[in-house]
């Protein structure tokens, strides 16, 4: 099977240009990132998560952090606000949108963080394969309990302990919203400006708001099936 592949382009009015390849292993959907040289910050033992499964012994670098210090170092000077064209191209198509850098950052951090083997992040991994750019906060709920409730019924078949009712869901992303705030505090050790923290923050956001949503019991979706 052929490499899946999202070459973000993200282009300013001033006509400057900053392009990011990203490429996952077709079986694994594990993130294939550079060799460049990492930053101190990304060392394990830096800000360390408080969820953080990983041994200091068998793991030099966060898998996060070290993934991501080469869009932190492009965009640390950048503000969150400034307007930009962002393209997404996938072999099944192109995604393009003006809007802001967050915006950009938060749709590519989250599918980098995503597939990043973090332990704490698998939970959102098979959303990679099938990444939606520049989601709402609507379709980003929906896609994350359809994945959820689509990894029950694969466990549910394999005879393991399934979740259907959605209780152990909270304790997921509670993790997620840890490694969030964990690498927050590593991208403040660095950046200048705001547009790579903001793009965090909305991500750990989105992840607030869907437990909300199944502590409502995904109420505002019940429409939909009616």
């Amino acid at each position: 099977m052929p490499d899946i592949t999202f070459n973000y382009r993200f282009d300013f009015p001033d006509n400057s240009k900053k392009r990011f390849p990203i490429t996952l292993d077709p079986q694994t959907l594990n993130y294939q990132g550079s060799n460049g040289s990492t930053p101190d910050w990304a060392l394990l033992d830096v800000a360390r998560c408080q969820c953080c499964k990983l041994k200091i012994s068998e793991h030099d670098y966060c898998p996060i952090a070290k993934n991501i210090a080469d869009l932190v170092f492009a965009f640390k000077d950048t503000p969150s606000h400034k307007s930009c064209s962002v393209s997404c191209i996938s072999a099944a198509r192109t995604c393009s949108k003006e809007t802001t850098v967050q915006e950009g950052l938060a749709s590519i951090m989250g599918i980098i963080m995503a597939t990043s083997n973090c332990p704490s992040m698998a939970i959102l991994k098979p959303m990679a394969c099938f990444h939606l750019p520049f989601a709402t906060v609507e379709e980003s709920m929906y896609r994350s309990a359809s994945a959820y409730l689509l990894r029950q019924y694969f466990s549910h078949k394999s005879g393991e302990n399934c979740d259907f009712f959605m209780d152990r869901i909270k304790e997921h992303y509670e993790e997620v919203q840890m490694v969030n705030e964990g690498i927050l505090k590593r991208i403040n050790m660095t950046s200048e400006m705001d547009a790579d923290k903001n793009a965090i923050v909305t991500l750990n956001a989105l992840a607030q708001i869907l437990v909300m949503e199944v502590e409502e019991d995904l109420e505002s979706f019940k429409r939909l099936f009616i």
